[in-house]
């Protein structure tokens, strides 16, 4: 089969900021750049202001009349597999957690991306309506597929786990970071970032939703016992959390500048600037900041727990993230030696290569193949 026609739920593409947001859109470029004789369809809800513009050949699928546009949820649960059929997909890609009732019906194939159970794993993060509607949808889409795609080997041992998946139908294919992180930027443009939000000429940094798995309260009490004196720039959407790190922030005297609604051009100059990236989450999927850190040439201290080695590999100091000191002594370590700031930058740009969005593309087209070939 030369060229393939694959429908994509794309609503968190055109409509989500952050994690999932971004891994549609990077999905959905990475193949249609590298495939530029495949056919994409994306089906999505409509949005006033889209985040995303469709690549030359892609086609978006929305909700025609009234009655579709106000019910936009049972139109992508129970309108999108009868529109699949009518365009002759040859694969129906659901990039989070989900896929339309009765997809497994059409004759289509089908893949489903987990990209993590922590709402299993951590039940208090979560309110219950949450959790009930996150494992029915996942627990049927894990059913419904021919195949799951899992982000990394952690999140394929959970589906193991905790809803008996057998290993077969799982295939792990490490997602894709933004080209714009490969790119080195100017002196210019790391003056003009620090000049628009008012930051120091030195920093260190932590990217990532402020809520508590992100664990930015042990990395602030890690650098008080460590008088770690540096500035610190958290960048990441705010929620309830950030006002008990605030108050600690006060009673301490620390320096943190909190910066959120960050693109990644931006996001990428500041990995550039930083003299480091702290990532010490409790547990990720995958962990994708990492890999973006390392791309840009930032020394990374993260969390040994979860999928996050995976991502790092060889290329970051790994700590405890339940061990405020043990963070603080990492992050004084590496500020003290330039060797091994230069060592790790190193390590991690070649770590990063493994995350390309060629490598991505061609990983997961051979995965359809692979499905449609079954």
């Amino acid at each position: 089969m030369s060229s393939m026609n694959i429908g994509f739920d794309a609503k968190r593409a055109f409509n989500n900021t952050a994690g999932l947001g971004n891994f549609s859109r990077s999905t959905i470029t990475a193949l249609a750049s590298q495939y530029p004789d495949d056919r994409f369809f994306l089906f999505h809800p409509g949005n006033k202001k889209p985040l995303f513009t469709a690549p030359e050949n892609a086609t978006e699928i929305k909700p025609k009349n009234l009655a579709w546009k106000i019910l936009k949820n049972v139109w992508r649960s129970f309108q999108i597999s009868k529109l699949a059929r009518e365009l002759h997909l040859d694969i129906y890609h659901g990039l989070s957690h989900e896929l339309p009732a009765g997809i497994e019906k059409t004759g289509i194939k089908s893949v489903v991306t987990i990209h993590d159970l922590i709402y299993i794993r951590y039940p208090d993060f979560f309110m219950k309506i949450d959790r009930n509607i996150y494992d029915l949808k996942f627990r049927h889409a894990c059913q419904a597929a021919d195949r799951i795609h899992a982000i990394s080997k952690q999140t394929k041992r959970d589906l193991i786990q905790f809803f008996s998946v057998p290993e077969e139908k799982i295939e792990v294919i490490y997602q894709a970071v933004n080209p714009l992180f490969f790119e080195v930027c100017t002196e210019e443009q790391k003056l003009a970032i620090r000049k628009k939000y008012q930051l120091p000429e030195e920093f260190i940094l932590t990217v990532g939703t402020i809520e508590p798995r992100k664990n930015l309260m042990n990395l602030l009490k890690g650098m008080v016992s460590e008088k770690i004196n540096i500035p610190l720039v958290v960048v990441g959407r705010s929620t309830g959390y950030q006002q008990r790190a605030r108050t600690f922030i006060e009673e301490n005297r620390l320096q943190v500048f909190f910066l959120h609604g960050i693109k990644d051009a931006e996001l990428a100059v500041l990995y550039q600037s930083a003299t480091a990236m702290i990532y010490p989450s409790l547990f990720e999927g995958f962990g994708l900041p990492v890999a973006e850190a390392q791309a840009s040439g930032c020394p990374v201290i993260t969390s040994n727990t979860s999928s996050l080695p995976e991502a790092g590999g060889d290329a970051a100091i790994y700590i405890n993230p339940d061990n405020p000191k043990e963070i603080g002594q990492a992050i004084k370590s590496l500020l003290a030696s330039q060797s091994q700031q230069e060592t790790i930058i190193a390590k991690g740009r070649i770590n990063a290569q493994r995350f390309t969005p060629e490598k991505y593309a061609i990983q997961l087209r051979q995965l359809y193949k692979s499905i449609i070939h079954a």
